[in-house]
């Protein structure tokens, strides 16, 4: 069995895990731009070399609270396009190790260790599914978000 690269994602106290097959890029400090007619797990919009991506509230996707400072943004690459995963301090490197059981968490789809920690591994096309992030006529690409 070879061993899954992940990214480990701080968000509030809890530690989640993404593959990084899902990932294009950690962004420091993004610009977000609010919009006031968005869903709760949208935080707003922010620019990526030229690029609008919708940033989410990861806590708010996961129903375990709310991000309230967004440090840093992991864009992934999901079947919409781009999108930004608010977390709250830097993300780092890690190795998935044994699966430990499964999480109760929607859109997460086990527990794993990494080194001395567990960790819910995030499956992105759940978490940023259009009736997860927004319900109803509410849609993500690459270039823009459109509320309807």
């Amino acid at each position: 069995m070879t061993a899954e690269q992940a990214l480990l994602l701080p968000v509030g106290d809890d530690l989640y895990a993404l593959s990084v097959d899902w990932i294009l890029e950690v962004v420091a400090a993004p610009k977000v731009t609010r919009l006031t007619t968005a869903p709760p797990t949208v935080l707003g919009l922010f620019n990526l070399r030229g690029h609008i991506v919708p940033m989410f509230d990861t806590a708010a996707l996961l129903g375990v609270g709310t991000v309230r400072a967004t440090t840093f943004a992991v864009v992934v690459n999901c079947p919409q396009g781009p999108a930004g995963l608010a977390v709250t301090d830097l993300p780092e490197r890690g190795v998935l190790g044994e699966g430990t059981g499964s999480s109760r968490l929607s859109g997460t789809v086990g527990l794993y260790e990494v080194g001395d920690r567990v960790v819910s591994l995030l499956d992105p096309a759940v978490l940023l599914s259009p009736e997860r992030i927004g319900g109803r006529g509410f849609g993500v690409d690459a270039t823009h978000i459109e509320v309807g």
